[in-house]
């Protein structure tokens, strides 16, 4: 059956200016394949963006695979645009684009670029299909657009849906709807507010954990439909729990029948090699300096925050697409017009990408992994910032490990390492993130990064993770992380869940539990996380004990946190507090029930009138071996 041609076409006029302008946030409503009707003939409307090609066919299971009889037509604007319609094809149809290029005598049959299903890796093909879903999240929703994220706790559990749990009846990694019980089970639990997905979009190459995407558009079909992936991120938010994607616009994978040399013309990658090529990751660099593919990644963003109600997306590799020597030595990138090394395309890219996605989608947060001192990542684009809401504290991250990492009797000379963190928490608006990053490649799993013998390694865990959510800051925590994972984390096995049989990996457990609810319970941790007025040095001097005194604070609450990263028990250490009262113990990380030694502070204890620290008022306490213990004043 010949196609027909379209009476009409979904572009206008102005999508087709929006598009070439790289200003187009939803042209997955463009591209890709809709179902129509055409004449009361219902089939499947196709379109690309082939400006190369000299023809396009769709081949498909309709056609046994020869488009020779469904040929789409090039648009007669110049805007390289081939669409067309074929009647009978509906939902469900595999299908690609035979593409023939201008610029060889290559036949290229490509996945379709906007496809919102595609078949599970290995296999290539795309689904029609559709993104229609009867949402009951309106709650969420509305809450969610009236949230101030920066006087709200956002402690955030990092996931990676497929090691997460098996199904070991079947062989299988978890679906959508399975994981819509025992994961959403699992977070509310444990009292995070938000999980962190590490990228659901399709990628053909497992062992990339996602992040080198080919299907822009699509969760992957590893773990079900389109539909089944909206269910788990309802059932989440119905639980109170917001859904965050890890989104990758920095690169992709140079694989042939996806993105890569799409038309003959590299219509994705940047066509030199300096700018288009990642070393690192043997990748393909999208091209920012081409305003159609601007388009498609603004509105690949779009799409995720619009069709699946994702509360957030968190960018990966920022510094990756700021500098145009990232990971390149002198005569392997070319500079700016100005003589520097800054992207200024990809620049413009991510201030467009902010700007759009917190003007169409209220509530939402946008983050990035950007480890280096550019200036303004989490600044307002009107105040010429990059425009994320939040950004990862890498230099935290970096400083602390490096800190506990030491045999605590060195602690004391490198004492600046663990306190250095405040003198630049202000400059963003930060995540404090001990991510999967830190426990793959033979970095070892945090427990086993810890010096010492079992005890001192799951105390000295435990002071990590008390000290972090104390610190200002939003928090994230990798899967495993939060009970003691022993191994490094390996994308093809569960986690170890067997280890909570074990009264360690239970403590650790409860302790990020109960962390997870100090954090949310207390605004004196959060509330001013992101300026001034909620933290005060007590004392970051004594590097001869190791020891760290702090206050958190909002409105009249004042929580006193001291830190012993020593193995030895301090008695009587008195540390000067601000106000007269008095001081109630609310959580030890040496508690028993954490697998700890019980050194606690069990009774109340009154502020004495005793100068220390340049404070009027003083109160002594027991301070545990690798504890921190958190107080809050009390007016009696």
């Amino acid at each position: 059956m010949k196609n027909k041609v379209l009476p009409h076409s979904l572009f206008s006029e102005f999508d087709i200016y929006l598009f070439k302008s790289g200003k187009h946030i939803r042209l997955f409503e463009k591209f890709g394949a809709h179902e129509v009707t055409v004449a009361d003939t219902p089939g499947t409307y196709f379109a690309v963006y082939a400006p190369a090609a000299r023809e396009v066919q769709v081949i498909g299971n309709f056609n046994s695979w020869d488009g020779s009889e469904h040929k789409l037509n090039v648009r007669w604007d110049s805007s390289g645009i081939w669409e067309g319609f074929i009647p009978g094809v509906q939902r469900g149809e595999l299908y690609k684009y035979k593409i023939y290029s201008t610029f060889d005598a290559e036949v290229r049959e490509k996945a379709d670029p906007f496809s919102y299903y595609y078949e599970m890796a290995p296999k290539t093909g795309s689904i029609t299909w559709d993104t229609y879903y009867e949402w009951s999240d309106e709650k969420w929703m509305k809450a969610r657009a009236k949230t101030d994220l920066y006087s709200s706790p956002m402690s955030i559990y990092e996931v990676h849906l497929g090691s997460w749990m098996k199904n070991h009846q079947e062989g299988r990694s978890l679906h959508y709807r399975e994981m819509a019980d025992d994961l959403v089970e699992y977070v509310k639990e444990m009292e995070y507010t938000h999980v962190e997905l590490l990228p659901v979009t399709e990628h053909p190459y497992y062992p990339s954990w996602g992040y080198l995407s080919t299907g822009f558009f699509a969760p992957t079909s590893r773990y079900g439909c389109p539909q089944d992936f909206m269910y788990l991120v309802e059932a989440l938010h119905q639980a109170d729990i917001g859904v965050i994607l890890d989104w990758v616009p920095a690169h992709f994978p140079a694989d042939t029948t996806f993105l890569a040399d799409f038309d003959g013309s590299k219509v994705y990658e940047h066509p030199n090699p300096k700018k288009g090529f990642h070393p690192d990751w043997n990748s393909l660099i999208f091209n920012f300096e081409r305003p159609e593919v601007v388009s498609f990644l603004l509105s690949s963003a779009n799409f995720w925050l619009d069709r699946y109600h994702i509360d957030g997306l968190r960018v990966d590799a920022v510094a990756s697409m700021l500098y145009l020597d990232y990971s390149r030595e002198d005569g392997e990138w070319e500079p700016n017009e100005y003589g520097g090394n800054y992207n200024l395309a990809a620049i413009e890219f991510l201030k467009n990408l902010n700007y759009h996605c917190y003007h169409e989608h209220p509530g939402i947060t946008m983050i990035a992994e950007e480890s280096t001192a550019y200036p303004g990542v989490t600044r307002p684009v009107s105040e010429d910032g990059l425009g994320f809401g939040f950004k990862w504290m890498m230099g935290w991250m970096n400083d602390s490990l490096r800190y506990i990492e030491r045999d605590p009797i060195y602690r004391q000379y490198h004492h600046n390492e663990v306190s250095f963190s405040m003198a630049y928490a202000y400059s963003e608006s930060y995540v404090l993130p001990l991510s999967h990053d830190e426990v793959v490649h033979g970095k070892q799993s945090l427990v086993y990064k810890m010096p010492g013998d079992d005890w001192q390694k799951f105390a000295n865990l435990r002071l990590l993770y008390t000290y972090m959510y104390t610190h200002p800051g939003h928090k994230l925590l990798f899967m495993g992380n939060d009970f003691g994972m022993t191994n490094e984390w390996n994308v093809n096995e569960e986690l170890s869940w067997h280890l909570l049989q074990y009264d360690p990996h239970q403590g650790v457990k409860r302790l990020v539990k109960d962390l997870n609810h100090l954090y949310r319970s207390e605004k004196a941790l959060y509330k001013h996380s992101f300026d001034h007025e909620g933290f005060e040095w007590i004392d970051h001097h004594d590097h001869t004990n190791s020891v760290l005194a702090y206050c958190r604070k909002a409105d009249k609450d004042i929580m006193i946190i001291v830190c012993n990263f020593t193995p030895s028990l301090l008695q009587s250490y008195s540390i000067g507090v601000p106000e007269k009262g008095y001081y109630y113990e609310l959580l030890s990380s040496d508690d028993q029930r954490y697998w700890g030694s019980g050194q606690t502070n069990s009774e109340k204890i009154k502020a004495e009138k005793e100068e220390k620290h340049g404070r009027p008022y003083s109160i002594h306490l027991t301070l545990p071996p690798l504890g921190v213990t958190v107080l809050k004043r009390k007016s009696r």
